[in-house]
């Protein structure tokens, strides 16, 4: 049997940081935000936490953690369909490293369910990785600032972030704070489409999804129930 692969090696492993530059920097000549190791180390962070905090066994959290930290590689192809392309790149660079063939499986379905044009929460993996993805909106993540740019100018308005999971309450809160460059309005024309995978997400894990803007509650509390 194969030797379990840490979240760690996977960071640490050269030819997949590769993979991550390149996608980032394919998005960063097209003007998009950042995808790069800030990004996907946080969303390996926070799919990691959801399904730590709500009490899964520890080899699930890891396999999230490597999920978020790998989910963006299809980039440096095509920004369109990149999760389906990613989980494609993937399914052969994670056995290269001896990985578990049911842990690439997973890690793979995962990948390529995280995008909102076709993807949808096809296991707690998934969910984990869908709602870190999609919360990650702050100011750090503009390149150009232009001012002219909806998504720049919603981001470089978002200047605080913070995902709260509550096994007591089966809820997880995204809360997040805008100075006057946008208002939650233009944050929603954009980001309404990723609060609501997060709240299908949120409902495969058994939860609640609570979304905070300035202090705010922006939508109903239960989420999609199917």
């Amino acid at each position: 049997m194969m030797a379990k692969i840490s979240s760690d090696e996977v960071k640490e492993n050269p030819r997949i940081r590769v993979l991550v530059e390149q996608a980032n920097t394919c998005l960063e000549t097209l003007g998009y935000t950042d995808h790069g190791p800030r990004h996907v180390g946080y969303v390996s962070r926070i799919a990691g936490e959801i399904l730590e905090k709500l009490g899964y066994p520890e080899e699930r959290v890891e396999l999230a953690r490597i999920a978020g930290w790998t989910h963006d590689v299809g980039n440096m192809i095509n920004r369109k369909m990149h999760s389906l392309t990613g989980a494609t790149l993937l399914f052969d660079e994670l056995q290269r490293i001896d990985m578990d063939l049911q842990d690439v499986c997973d890690i793979c379905s995962a990948v390529g369910a995280h995008d909102e044009e076709t993807g949808t929460p096809v296991s707690d993996i998934a969910a984990a990785l869908i709602i870190a993805d999609k919360v990650d909106a702050y100011k750090k993540r503009v390149k150009r600032k232009d001012m002219d740019d909806i998504h720049d100018r919603v981001n470089l308005s978002i200047y605080e972030t913070d995902v709260r999971v509550s096994q007591e309450k089966n809820q997880i809160t995204f809360e997040l704070k805008m100075k006057e460059y946008a208002t939650p309005m233009e944050f929603l024309e954009i980001y309404l489409g990723r609060m609501k995978m997060c709240e299908k997400s949120a409902a495969f894990l058994g939860c609640t999804f609570k979304l905070v803007i300035n202090g705010l509650v922006m939508n109903k509390i239960g989420g999609l129930q199917g």
